[in-house]
């Protein structure tokens, strides 16, 4: 959803109601002119370890909006009377701070990298969404293989071109949350971190494979291109 689309519902919400509008905007930081808090939401939150991390952030969240509601906020994570004066910062908030003054380049780095993969796998005859000329709104880049083995082949050679744990050969397994198995590439620094190059996706039809983040533009180009190469030629 685009701040655009998310701008008009919150126009139309406003129209009949007082309600608090809260936007979980994670994946999408960074990836358009504008944020939802300027464009009406009320309180927004995301993942340091997605966009607004920067690729250095360990750990973390944040949330931001409205004073008064930003501080209810910080006293349902702490305490009420404490909030966001006292809270875990486990030694990190130079990498933290770091991370967020990097995190629009990086966030780009990602974003071109996305619409390569777009580009590519439109060539090679594939569906993807969204394609390599719409406009992006966020990090991800779905990929239909149609086909089991290929969707986990892929997985495996994203697995083989990252950085670290390239040795790892990733299977289908269950996941809580999840009615099939999924496969997950994630040779990441930061475990979990998907503004790092990685994919994942459920193991049932059309076999969809949903990929994220990138440091560099460079290291997203050179993997998706090796990738190609060893699945399709």
């Amino acid at each position: 959803m685009t701040v655009k689309e998310i701008a008009e519902i919150i126009r139309q919400i406003k129209l009949v109601s007082n309600a608090i509008v809260f936007v979980d905007n994670c994946y999408g930081e960074f990836s358009e002119t504008l944020e939802p808090t300027e464009v009406g939401a009320d309180l927004m939150a995301g993942s340091l370890i997605k966009n607004a991390g920067g690729g250095l952030a360990k750990v973390g969240g944040y949330i931001v909006g409205k004073k008064d509601l930003v501080e209810l906020a910080s006293y349902r994570l702490t305490a009420p009377g404490i909030g966001a004066s006292e809270g875990a910062t486990i030694g990190r908030l130079a990498e933290m701070f770091q991370g967020f003054f990097l995190a629009p380049r990086v966030t780009g780095n990602a974003i071109k990298g996305a619409i390569f993969e777009a580009a590519i796998f439109e060539k090679l005859g594939l569906n993807v969404s969204p394609k390599w000329n719409d406009d992006r709104t966020d990090l991800i880049q779905t990929i239909e293989f149609n086909d089991p083995d290929k969707m986990v082949r892929f997985a495996k050679l994203v697995q083989k071109f990252s950085p670290i744990d390239s040795n790892v050969s990733p299977v289908p397994s269950p996941m809580s949350g999840y009615e099939d198995q999924v496969i997950m590439a994630a040779g990441t620094f930061v475990s979990g971190a998907s503004i790092e190059f990685s994919c994942d996706g459920p193991m049932r039809e059309p076999y969809i494979i949903y990929i994220q983040g990138g440091l560099t533009y460079e290291h997203v180009k050179i993997a998706i291109s090796n990738a190609c190469k060893e699945l399709f030629f």
